[in-house]
């Protein structure tokens, strides 16, 4: 097949494998990885390479964006010390635990590269762990302590990767040298991010065009990496501060035509950088694998178990001795919580170790090792497995972990959406209450029939986001679609007239909740 035939092939073939892993509620990059590993065996497959350089820009760049974006600074801050102990210690710990491993595994490999190694695989995938959790029902905390692990682990991890990786090219590198240098990127990489989300907005306000200002949202999220890496600042970092700070004032600025349709091209240009991810890297197992005669394709293999093993077992010796630290501490009054749960029960806590899958940052990571680079090929394959183990073993098994644990969720965000639902129909009505067209009659009886539920609400909120007319909208919006596709089918009206019209009844139909 040539090359156009095998990404349609490819990419039809994820979108089934997604398919089906919503079916079974199970992660998608779970059998995406499967899939990646597959290629590896398919005979006539193709070998398409990627400039290693090129690999942490093109997949971590927009994916770490879209994450950060969402991220939720007030909840980020409630829960830094438990983010920042597993983004620093626990990163820390496996990357130790791993190089240790390594080097006792394969001796002639330099200290450095087993370094690089275990950071590598150090940093939990977000997008692995928030397909789970999307699909049951955790306590919020919870789901807010590992959405702020995946989002600043990267950066830790990065940063020691990148110092191994330098430390193989210089053979003799200090600490002494180095720690200013990495002082220096850190505190750079916050005010260049900060820097970015006040010049960049202003200038994409200009482009109304959708087409044009969703790619110009790709295109600076690639300058801001770019430009940073070459200013030897993290990029991830630089990343990660310019989408939370833009975060805080998009909304105001994006109108809603253009904010719908990015939201739906970003989701599906963060799951199409992970096929492209788990595809090509299966697609360098190939070669690797061929190179390797039956003694050293175990070896590699036992290898990989036993680095899995590491990774595991040294998040969840981190995550017990800090619950066991936490709780030590309050005992003697040493240590006071705000919340009562801010330390987790033993089975929270055995949740949180077990949300520990690798995904795509680590194949990106791996794959951007330079091609001289010492054991490349084993790191590759190592971390390779150690992502396709974590999520199979994992993967499959989070849920029903979830489920037997019975762990319960008292909605803080519901409670809160309701509140603010209540609020801004409030305002929307006050708005209006001068007004004395007809027009404006039907929508205050409208809206106070939406507030009448916040009385019986003791929280002083509205929990259902319909308006009471909603259904009735929605029936009329079926009707007039039916009628314009006669129209169309007789020939009375024109495509464009047809299409205009589908706009019309599309807008109406989503102010309808539909």
């Amino acid at each position: 097949m040539s090359t156009f035939e095998w990404i349609i092939a490819l990419l039809l073939g994820a979108v089934a494998l997604s398919a089906l892993a919503r079916r079974i509620k199970v992660p998608y990059p779970t059998f995406l990885a499967i899939g990646g590993a597959l290629i590896a065996f398919v005979p006539k497959s193709p070998t398409w390479t990627l400039e290693p350089d090129l690999a942490l820009a093109l997949f971590v760049a927009p994916v770490l964006l879209d994450a950060a974006y969402d991220t939720s600074l007030r909840d980020l801050r409630n829960n830094w010390i438990p983010v920042s102990t597993l983004v620093v210690a626990a990163v820390g710990l496996t990357t130790a635990g791993v190089a240790y491993v390594a080097h006792r595994l394969v001796p002639d490999m330099p200290w450095a590269a087993a370094i690089a190694l275990g950071a590598i695989v150090a940093p939990p995938d977000a997008a692995a762990a928030v397909a789970i959790l999307s699909q049951v029902k955790l306590p919020h905390r919870m789901v807010k302590v590992l959405e702020g692990e995946s989002l600043l682990n990267d950066a830790s991890a990065l940063l020691i990767y990148r110092i191994a990786v330098g430390a193989v090219a210089a053979e003799h590198l200090k600490w002494s040298e180095v720690a200013p240098t990495i002082a220096l990127a850190l505190v750079g990489s916050v005010l260049a991010g900060l820097l970015a989300a006040r010049v960049i907005p202003p200038i994409m306000e200009r482009v109304k065009e959708v087409p044009s200002a969703i790619i110009l949202q790709f295109a600076t999220t690639f300058m801001i990496w770019i430009t940073a890496e070459h200013l030897g600042l993290s990029g991830i970092l630089t990343i990660v501060i310019y989408a939370i700070a833009v975060a805080r004032t998009a909304p105001a600025r994006i109108p809603a035509r253009l904010r719908v349709p990015s939201y739906a091209v970003w989701e599906t240009m963060v799951f199409v950088l992970n096929v492209l991810a788990f595809m090509l890297i299966g697609m360098q197992m190939r070669p690797i694998w061929s190179r390797l005669d039956a003694d050293v394709r175990w070896e590699y293999c036992v290898a990989a178990a036993w680095i899995l093993l590491t990774v595991v077992l040294v998040r969840l010796f981190w995550v017990t001795f800090y619950r066991t630290t936490l709780r030590v501490l309050i005992l003697r009054g040493l240590y006071h919580p705000k919340d009562p749960e801010a330390v987790a029960s033993p089975k929270g806590g055995l949740i949180i170790s077990w949300c520990g899958m690798r995904g795509l940052v680590t194949l990106a990571t791996a794959f951007a090792l330079p091609e001289n680079f010492p054991q490349r090929d084993f790191i590759v394959f190592i971390a390779f497995a150690v992502v396709l183990g974590s999520l199979i073993i994992q993967g499959l098994t989070l849920r029903p972990l979830i489920l037997a644990f019975a762990l319960k969720d008292d909605d803080p965000v519901g409670v809160e959406v309701a509140r603010g639902r209540a609020v801004a129909y409030r305002a929307a009505l006050d708005a209006i209450e001068n007004d004395p067209s007809e027009e404006a009659e039907i929508l205050r009886l409208e809206y106070l029939a939406v507030l009448m539920q916040a009385e019986n609400d003791p929280n002083g909120g509205i929990a259902s986001g319909e308006m009471p007319a909603d259904p009735l909208r929605r029936r009329a919006i079926e009707a007039a679609r039916k009628s314009i596709f006669e129209l169309r089918a007789t020939e009375v009206i024109g495509d464009d007239a047809f299409h205009r019209l589908e706009e019309e009844l599309d807008r109406a139909e989503l102010s309808a909740g539909g």
